[in-house]
């Protein structure tokens, strides 16, 4: 809910910013009362849009209808003459990817309870017919720097209801982890998720990306083909029952696609623990690295690029794939 009241009346707003977006601030906020840290998106309501205003305006809608321990929490919404601002809860422990790639060990088990967790987090959205639509190492966040953190899904900018099936028309999403039907322009549903779901998986076991061009063009080829192998070199460790769920997520046709409920009752989910860890993926851990550093550095200049070049780019673009802003 909105409430009309000043936010200081209940917050007290630090002046440090914890990341920044074309027309928004994200900073560090402490109740009032209960002392409790939140983080606090600060948007300025002169930079935004009409149609902005209504993306803002369905992202909140969202955000209130989730309550799960692996979505991030968003607890107030305050409006004043210049500025919303939407208080969530504090996500300290940085990006999942991050905290990965420093690992010494890693297994297939490992790999298996991540995405364990995130189709279980999407079947929540899509029980209540939620997507996300633009799923990506960039929104898996942890709760804070303790091994054993929640992770959160965050980031539900371009978040839909899609109240029936295929009901979705938008063109929007990041290049690698966009569905094909997005691509080609056709009506769309919650199937969306489960195909970046199936790109994320492949990189937490293999190390890189399905999908790896750098003509977007090609890429998007290559995407709506569903062309994509496993190598020997890094999948020979890997279960063949995890490659098979990749395979089933990776499906063009999203009619014969696995749904989130078809994804947690696979039987590599349901798999021995045991065996699991037992398969070592430390060669795909240095692979990972080598992909995590890339992605970490073309996502800071696409996001110093977007936003010194925003207006600019809001007149030439018919589409919107972004970086996380």
């Amino acid at each position: 809910m909105a409430f009309d009241l000043p936010i200081s009346f209940v917050h007290s707003l630090f002046d440090w910013k914890l990341g920044e977006g074309a027309f928004s601030v994200v900073k560090k906020g402490t109740h009032v009362q209960t002392r409790d840290t939140f983080a606090i998106k600060v948007v300025h309501r002169a930079k935004l849009t009409r149609e902005d205003e209504i993306a803002l305006m369905d992202e909140i809608s969202v955000l209130n209808n989730l309550k799960h321990n692996h979505i991030i929490r968003l607890y107030d919404v305050f409006e004043e003459p210049k500025h919303y601002f939407l208080v969530t809860e504090m996500l300290e422990g940085g990006e999942l990817f991050d905290r990965i790639v420093a690992k010494s060990y890693y297994n297939e088990k490992e790999a298996r309870d991540t995405c364990k967790i995130l189709f279980e987090a999407m079947h929540y959205c899509h029980q209540r017919k939620i997507a996300h639509r633009d799923l990506k190492p960039e929104n898996l966040l942890l709760m804070s720097s303790e091994d054993d953190s929640q992770i959160k899904i965050a980031d539900f900018g371009f978040a839909k209801i899609a109240v029936t099936p295929c009901s979705l028309t938008t063109q929007c999403g990041t290049p690698g982890y966009v569905a094909p039907e997005i691509l080609e322009g056709v009506p769309y549903d919650t199937k969306a998720d489960m195909w970046s779901l199936g790109v994320i998986m492949y990189i937490l076991l293999g190390g890189y990306p399905p999908f790896i061009e750098s003509n977007q063009k090609e890429l998007f080829r290559k995407i709506r083909k569903g062309q994509y192998e496993f190598h020997e070199e890094y999948w020979s460790p890997v279960s063949n029952e995890a490659k098979d769920l990749i395979s089933k997520l990776l499906t063009v046709d999203p009619s014969q696609r696995l749904s989130s409920e078809g994804a947690l009752n696979n039987s590599w989910i349901c798999g021995d623990d045991k065996a699991l860890a037992g398969k070592d993926l430390g060669k795909n851990l240095d692979a990972m690295r080598r992909f995590n550093a890339k992605r970490k550095f073309r996502s800071t200049v696409q996001t110093v690029m977007a936003i010194n070049k925003l207006e600019r780019l809001r007149n030439s673009l018919g589409t919107d794939f972004r970086t996380n802003l």
